[in-house]
């Protein structure tokens, strides 16, 4: 990878972004963002040249992008809410895959989800898949890399899992919790895309890590390392779904959509692929015990603010 090499990482202010954009600096590369928050204070100085989406003016985003060798997009949505839509994220992805080619950017490393399919019921699965084929159908090379669960000091769900195990009487799951998931390092996850901006074939990699957990599990370990003991009790999904939609009312946040209920459920946070990460979850809990869950973070918070830092939120 050579140092002249412009590389544009979307949301480089944000979670995995960042970890990307900080991988290929210390590689010596040079390094652009696109991202919506553009006022957000820059964590690189002036490393990072940052730039608008511009989804709406195809000739700034064509101009924002050329030059470039490889384009890394995280861009998405979680959840659907009034003011962003998985339908609205799958078009404005559709145009920054059609800046790219117009701007001759040979490849890009593309952040999908484990188990996509253009089938499925559940919006953001089927999304995922449609963009999927879509970037195949660039004829660009790429390298598309599924994730299951991210883990990371800016993480929200390991994060906010702490924090209602420090300060509920009992916390619930959904079901049985025997539904799996396998959580990988957001570093790690980045080591694996800087490493694919090297490459030159086409890929199809679950990004997952080296530790399979079910989610009561999961659930068990963060409250055994953070030292509470709560009833883990099993709900059913509908009630769960009410508990949570309560609670986050109260938060002015969303905490968990029927569609993440169903999705996790289903096992698709999970795959038969062998691990892809090295750090392992629960050695990684265990040392940021001390500070996980103690302030609470909000998806909707660091969407209405686009002007804080984001770990801040």
């Amino acid at each position: 990878m050579s140092t002249s090499e412009l590389h544009v990482v979307t949301g480089a202010f944000g979670y995995c972004g960042k970890y990307i954009a900080a991988r290929l600096l210390n590689e010596g590369c040079r390094v652009r963002t696109l991202t919506n928050s553009y006022h957000r204070p820059n964590p690189f100085g002036n490393r990072v040249e940052a730039f608008p989406f511009n989804f709406d003016n195809p000739e700034a985003l064509v101009s924002s992008l050329r030059g470039a060798t490889v384009l890394y997009n995280t861009y998405w949505v979680r959840f659907n809410y009034r003011s962003f839509r998985h339908a609205i994220a799958v078009e404005n992805t559709l145009k920054l895959f059609a800046a790219a080619k117009e701007a001759g950017i040979p490849r890009i490393i593309h952040v999908s989800i484990t188990n996509p399919c253009e089938t499925s019921p559940l919006e953001y699965f089927r999304g995922k898949a449609v963009l999927e084929r879509a970037l195949k159908e660039t004829r660009l090379s790429y390298a598309i890399l599924r994730p299951a669960v991210l883990f990371g000091k800016e993480d929200i769900l390991i994060n906010n899992i702490a924090w209602m195990l420090r300060r509920l009487p009992a916390f619930g799951i959904f079901g049985d919790g025997r539904y799996r998931l396998q959580p990988i390092y957001v570093d790690d996850f980045a080591r694996l895309a800087v490493a694919q901006g090297r490459a030159q074939e086409n890929l199809i990699l679950d990004a997952v890590g080296p530790e399979t957990f079910t989610y009561r599990e999961l659930v068990e370990l963060i409250a055994d390392c953070i030292g509470v003991r709560r009833p883990i009790l099993s709900v059913s999904p509908r009630m769960g779904y009410v508990a949570a939609w309560l609670l986050g009312t109260l938060l002015r946040d969303v905490l968990i959509t029927r569609d993440e209920i169903q999705g996790l459920m289903r096992n698709l946070l999970c795959t038969n692929s062998p691990p892809a990460g090295t750090t392992k979850f629960s050695e990684w809990t265990r040392a940021n015990a001390d500070r996980l869950g103690k302030r609470y973070a909000s998806e909707l918070a660091r969407r209405r603010n686009r002007l804080a830092a984001y770990e801040n939120l």
